[in-house]
């Protein structure tokens, strides 16, 4: 028997499926395990709004500073294979720039290529 998830709301076991819903008996809570999946994607956008993937080629689109370096990345840099992470200071695009190693970027420096 698969087991299902505890309620969210009240954190009670004894939670039902009723279609693509489960259902919690003790607070009445509903919900739709795939739908929340699907709301807590993380979303990046690039400075035109084009839905950035992780995988994707981007562009940079204006010169960047590097702390503790004497040069910085260039408008037209390259850069391939960024990988998307939850930062919280706005750092959301992970990747290696040529010339200079591993760094973190903000959306806005940045276009889909």
């Amino acid at each position: 028997m698969e087991s299902l998830p505890s309620c969210p709301k009240c954190g009670s076991e004894y939670t039902y499926e009723d279609g693509d819903l489960i259902i919690c008996p003790e607070c009445a809570y509903e919900w739709n395990p795939k739908q929340q999946e699907e709301e807590s994607k993380l979303i990046v956008k690039d400075a035109y709004g084009t839905i950035l993937e992780d995988g994707d080629s981007v562009t940079v689109i204006k010169d960047l500073k590097v702390k503790g370096s004497s040069s910085g990345i260039k408008v037209g840099t390259k850069i391939k294979s960024i990988r998307l992470v939850e930062g919280n200071d706005g750092h959301n695009i992970d990747c290696k720039v040529p010339g200079v190693g591993a760094i973190k970027l903000k959306q806005e420096f940045v276009k889909k290529a």
